[in-house]
């Protein structure tokens, strides 16, 4: 495409990105100058804090996307996630900082040189209703989720290093081996092997606990789920609200505010902030300059948002025709001028990506040099193909926004860029919600996605995303010599040897090309209420709503 058609596009993406500005605050993170290492310790314990809640009757409101789901077990992506995560919690949890600190686990001791981890639960932890969380509960939740029936899409990637799990999975036993109660309020937990990332997945909201007598009333519980968060699920009307209540008697202390509020009946956001209807926004390039300008009232309320650890990229199904060639896949990679894009297009507003992770994060490779854009290189590539000059037209699958058939400006001058190789791509947009269900059953030939990390290591890009028996490889890329490589680095202890296996797991992926890597998220603008204080912002999801306080 030329410079002229793409400073086009410049001039639409404004009103577009204005218009979506809530997708930008899907989930705000705040990455830091260095990484707090989680490493295995004999003890770690904590105190309960119960703080009392100054701000009753204070609602921070926000513009949001209806969640594809309310069940942690069953959630696989961020819009769904954020709101999980202050509804639910699990034996331990992220904070802001990045640190893995305790939840309704006091603290554990990990045994059996690494293989088992002993949880000591809060005694004060409770449900929403007032019941005690016991050892029973957590034991029941986790052979809950590894239920075929269930139908996790995750529960092997993030809970099946726990003995028995995957034969749980398989309907090879009703009980999971791997998980005792040893008494009310302590669990033992036996994995497959030591590994150092294994207490970080219980982060994430499959290893989540669930009231078994709320699960089991309705087919729709989680409308009215009890769970075990700072907040509780008040009421959801999809396509219009969802509000969240503190919790008074949490665990680790009680909120500063006393409601959240997620509008999801859509808007354009920075009007409806404004207009004073919503407490924070996303700004787009339509507005950056004018809210930049020291004179704009609004720029008091400006507060820069570091890099969050994600990857945009577009995924190709390796077992479909064309992409079953990897010229064919390589190709498209170099005919992608990224630098251009990220530059004229988007306004720097993301990084060029080189690889699979994000800068800045655990493991990554500044010395990936990624695939130079190289249009002659991309036709030779092209007539290598076992297609030649006769390539079908590849069916690329979106999400839709609020209803929207439009297609995202980056991904307009992509598909410019391929009808120069004589490749025509079709666009497929639906539904949030079907998008994923579809995505996890493997249907699409060609995908447009994004990869936010869960917790702080690369085994959750490289391992859960490319190893040919996960769940969430939804490529269907296969290669044994990266799985035995992506299965000794499970185990490998030395942090500098395990990163240094990273690395080289890394470009074999990217020789491979089942990826169309796009972006990593750059430095960008929010606007947050005066109001609002110690908003936290983290470059993972976590629970951040109970550190907000309302100041008028």
């Amino acid at each position: 495409m030329s410079v002229k058609k793409i400073f086009l596009l410049f001039l639409l993406i404004n009103l577009i990105i204005s218009t979506l500005a809530c997708n930008n605050l899907i989930s705000p993170r705040e990455t830091t100058d260095s990484i707090k290492e989680v490493t295995p310790t004999k003890k770690i314990e904590t105190t309960t804090n119960k703080n009392e809640n100054t701000n009753q009757g204070k609602q921070f409101v926000r513009l949001w996307s209806d969640p594809a789901t309310l069940d942690p077990h069953l959630s696989t992506d961020a819009t769904s996630a954020n709101i999980i995560v202050e509804i639910f919690g699990g034996l331990v949890t992220i904070n802001p900082d990045m640190e893995i600190v305790p939840d309704i686990a006091t603290r554990w001791d990990i045994e059996n040189n690494g293989l088992s981890y002993i949880f000591h639960l809060n005694n004060n932890a409770t449900f929403h209703d007032g019941k005690s969380v016991t050892a029973l509960d957590f034991k029941w939740s986790f052979e809950r989720a590894s239920n075929p029936s269930t139908g996790s899409p995750v529960a092997d990637e993030y809970l099946g290093d726990i003995i028995g799990v995957k034969e749980r999975l398989k309907s090879k036993t009703q009980k999971v081996e791997g998980i005792q109660v040893i008494d009310d309020h302590a669990l033992k937990i036996n994995i497959d092997a030591p590994k150092s990332y294994f207490i970080a997945k219980l982060t994430y909201p499959t290893a989540f606990v669930l009231d078994k007598n709320n699960v089991e009333s309705s087919r729709q519980w989680f409308l009215n789920p009890n769970g075990t968060g700072a907040f509780k699920l008040a009421k959801y009307t999809p396509g219009e609200n969802l509000i969240l209540k503190a919790n008074k008697n949490y665990h680790l202390g009680a909120p500063k505010i006393d409601t959240a509020r997620y509008v999801l009946s859509g808007g354009t956001a920075m009007l409806m902030y404004e207009n004073d209807e919503i407490d924070i926004t996303g700004v787009g390039l339509a507005d950056l300059d004018r809210i930049l300008d020291p004179s704009s009232a609004l720029n008091k309320d400006l507060v820069k948002r570091p890099p969050t650890f994600q990857t945009s990229y577009l995924g190709m199904n390796s077992n479909m025709p064309p992409l079953d060639d990897p010229n064919i896949r390589l190709a498209l990679n170099h005919a992608i001028n990224r630098e251009e894009i990220s530059k004229i297009v988007l306004a720097d507003l993301v990084v060029p990506a080189t690889g699979i992770l994000p800068p800045g994060f655990p493991g990554y490779n500044k010395n990936l040099t990624g695939y130079e854009y190289d249009l002659e290189k991309a036709k030779k590539l092209i007539e290598n193909s076992k297609y030649g000059n006769n390539i079908p037209t590849i069916k690329l699958s979106t999400a839709g926004n609020f209803g929207a058939t439009s297609v995202d400006l980056d991904l307009e001058v992509i598909i410019e860029n391929w009808k120069a190789l004589g490749i025509t791509v079709e666009i497929q947009q639906t539904d949030w919600a079907t998008f994923l269900q579809d995505l996890y059953k493997n249907r699409y030939q060609m995908f447009q996605i994004g990869w936010i990390a869960d917790y702080p290591d690369p085994q959750n890009f490289l391992d859960i995303l490319f190893h040919s028996n996960s769940s969430s490889n939804h490529t269907g890329y296969n290669n044994p010599k990266v799985d035995l490589l992506l299965e000794q680095a499970r185990i490998e202890q030395n942090k500098i040897k395990r990163f240094e296996m990273y690395n080289s797991i890394e470009e074999k992926i990217l020789e491979d090309s089942p990826w169309i890597p796009l972006w990593h998220s750059a430095e960008s603008y929010l606007l947050i209420k005066p109001r609002i204080k110690n908003f936290k912002i983290s470059p993972l999801i976590v629970p951040n709503l109970r550190y907000i306080e309302i100041v008028e």
